[in-house]
């Protein structure tokens, strides 16, 4: 398949500025693979689908506040600083993404806050807006990280045309994040509040955690038509025995394994056994998933409402089948579904 077949007209007011105002009440396209229909609900009618002993799979990474605002030196501009990834935790060296990157150069210093309580100098330029900084401050490691989440502020995405408001903080988490280190949220978990989980565990659902510590390159724009040639950037995946035990009873009973979100999806992909059952892992896959796909764990997905062009929108439809999702995003469109971070969610089986 090209990056052509994945373009749609999505109106500007589809996507979403804001969350819904509860979190299981966002709407829920209902897509059933085998009869091929499509049926509207509300996310927390979710419960309807899902019986005892079937398996939900949640990504437990947790975003970390990481657009900083700087100053540069002698010309005091402003300068917009993304944390990426950290490289050196004595050295305090940190992969960035950097707005406007034209002014940023090797050697250039940085400071932070309103008494400059923090400084970076920059050490190398990694891509056109990349750089590696490493920052200068003189007290602990802990003290460092504490100052980081002090001037940071929540990553929202930049379609997100307003400022970050304090609500923005606890509402763009999951309610199950726990292992810090994301630079953006695995979206579809976002609809999931502690009273959903509750009912679907009272139900007899069980949940198994893996952690995909969610970088940029899961949004980087697809720039080639050939989608074989684009290369995705690798991303932290750790998925333990407990998950593992979990996944595999239930793909021997077999009963539904849900992927909760595209992020959870890629990291059961990262690591199959040969049987088809899934692998412990801890390390990094630049995995990139697109039609068409043999999926080997999940028999079931929830994701939201992606971008024309995307590879999350790339992953659902090797999931759905490209002319099913088609099919459901025409009628999205139609149906006025939000799109996206905060936006609606779709429900595949």
């Amino acid at each position: 398949m090209k990056l052509s077949h994945f373009n749609f007209d999505l109106p500007d007011e589809l996507l979403a500025e804001y969350p819904s105002e509860n979190r299981d009440e966002s709407r829920l396209m209902v897509l059933n693979r085998k009869d091929q229909t499509i049926e509207h609900k509300m996310f927390k009618d979710i419960i309807d689908y899902f019986d005892e002993d079937d398996v939900m799979i949640l990504n437990n990474t947790k975003v970390f506040p990481a657009r900083l605002y700087g100053n540069k030196e002698k010309t005091g501009a402003r300068i917009e600083v993304f944390l990426l990834r950290e490289l050196n935790e004595e050295q305090r060296l940190w992969d960035v993404l950097v707005d406007p990157a034209r002014k940023i150069r090797i050697g250039n210093k940085l400071y932070f806050g309103e008494e400059e309580s923090l400084v970076a100098e920059v050490i190398d330029n990694t891509t056109s807006r990349g750089r590696t900084l490493r920052f200068l401050y003189d007290g602990s490691y802990r003290d460092f990280r504490a100052k980081l989440t002090e001037l940071g502020e929540t990553p929202l995405p930049k379609y997100i045309k307003r400022d970050v408001q304090p609500e923005d903080e606890e509402r763009y988490q999951t309610i199950f994040a726990k292992n810090e280190g994301a630079v953006a949220a695995p979206t579809a978990g976002l609809h999931f509040s502690k009273h959903l989980l509750k009912r679907l565990e009272i139900k007899g659902v069980n949940f198994a955690e893996v952690t995909l510590h969610v970088g940029l390159g899961t949004f980087n724009p697809v720039e080639v038509e050939d989608l074989s040639k684009h290369k995705m950037d690798s991303e932290e995946i750790i998925i333990d025995s407990k998950a593992v035990n979990t996944i595999n009873t239930a793909i021997k009973n077999k009963k539904r394994v849900c992927a909760v979100g595209t992020t959870a999806m890629r990291s059961i992909e990262s690591s199959v056994s040969s049987s088809g059952t899934l692998n412990e892992f801890n390390g990094w896959s630049n995995k990139f998933i697109f039609p068409p796909y043999d999926f080997s764990i999940a028999n079931c997905m929830i994701t939201n409402f992606h971008m024309p062009k995307s590879t999350l929108l790339m992953m659902a439809s090797a999931f759905a089948g490209h002319d099913f999702i088609k099919k459901a995003y025409e009628e999205a469109v139609k149906e006025k579904y939000k799109f996206y971070s905060y936006g609606d969610a779709m429900l595949i089986l």
